[in-house]
């Protein structure tokens, strides 16, 4: 099956060098939590898949690991891939593939993690999709159980049944699947309250530009572990395990202190905002900049502002014996 990238999703990261300098990359303690949920904190050489792994954020943790992970870092995005690829990073392997069709063996790495950089995002927004719209569960004396229906989701046109059971073939027997955000206030949940009145503003600007594309701040993954979490044998349906469910979850806040001119770098990554052409994104601009020019009093001695928001990671589990198919 082919994979597609979506218009927004070529065209929104087509800068990618620009899109590497100002997007954030993840604190090392977190990192380390996430690895440490995921099986492989410690484990020297393990393999690891970096699914969506763009220019690289999250990839350059793992290559400086002190367990000289053998990495294998996924990425469909062929200026996002360069860039990764210049950096020359110590035993990491950057091939081009999409989440339905990696080319990797089966059953060889010991972890699978899609951070929110690159095209990850839409990975992710598959995975969080299938969750809502396609999921069905099992209970046999154990943790409910998702699987897929098929569907197009983001503008990646694959089937997302595909998506989720190639991440499952490619996983050792136990091994573990996550994902990471780095979520700023202005690109949160709509029931999260910004710490600021211009990053209040900043939302609002984000959300009046939403393109109905499942994403972090959507919020309906919640809605459908709430609903599992409250479900009995009556209400369950059989499926064909792949992961355990409930998965886990955490979140970290952060606080940053960064310059006006680099905020707005970083809103404008940000691919609704970064395919914005000519006036329209002059317009944007100026109320962003109007905003944080607003709130000045509260900048530091180098005129730089406090951003906000969370780092939030979630993991869950390959179960062991479900149908695999074969490839890779």
């Amino acid at each position: 099956m082919v994979f597609e990238l979506s218009d927004q999703a070529s065209q929104g990261f087509r800068n990618a060098s620009s899109y590497d300098t100002h997007r954030p990359s993840y604190p090392p303690e977190i990192v380390d939590a996430l690895l440490a949920r995921l099986q492989v904190k410690g484990v020297p050489n393990a393999r690891i898949v970096d699914l969506g792994a763009g220019t690289g954020k999250f990839t350059e943790l793992l290559a400086v690991r002190e367990e000289k992970y053998d990495v294998v870092a996924v990425e469909p995005h062929e200026e996002m891939r360069k860039a990764l690829s210049a950096k020359n990073l110590s035993a990491v392997d950057v091939v081009q593939g999409c989440a339905n069709d990696m080319p990797v063996k089966s059953q060889s790495a010991d972890a699978v993690v899609a951070a929110q950089v690159g095209s990850s995002q839409y990975i992710i927004a598959v995975v969080l999709e299938v969750m809502v719209s396609g999921i069905s569960l099992v209970n046999e004396g154990t943790s409910p159980l998702f699987a897929s229906k098929s569907l197009d989701a983001d503008g990646t046109r694959f089937a997302t049944d595909d998506a989720l059971e190639e991440i499952y073939r490619i996983l050792a027997p136990g091994g573990s699947f996550g994902m990471i955000w780095n979520v700023e206030d202005y690109n949160a949940p709509a029931s999260w309250e910004p710490t600021s009145k211009w990053e209040a503003t900043m939302k609002e600007i984000m959300w009046s530009y939403d393109d109905q594309r499942p994403r972090f701040r959507h919020d309906l993954w919640r809605n459908v572990f709430d609903k599992q979490l409250s479900s009995t044998p009556f209400t369950i349906q059989a499926a064909d395990p792949l992961f355990s469910l409930p998965l886990g979850t955490s979140s970290v806040r952060f606080m940053h202190w960064l310059h006006p001119d680099a905020i707005w770098q970083r809103f404008q990554s940000l691919s609704q905002i970064s395919v914005l052409k000519g006036d329209e994104l002059a317009g944007v601009e100026d109320k962003v900049f109007a905003a944080m020019s607003a709130s000045s009093a509260e900048a530091n001695e180098k005129g730089e502002l406090p951003l906000h928001g969370h780092v939030v990671y979630t993991w869950t589990t390959a179960v062991p014996g479900a149908p695999i198919k074969e490839g890779g």
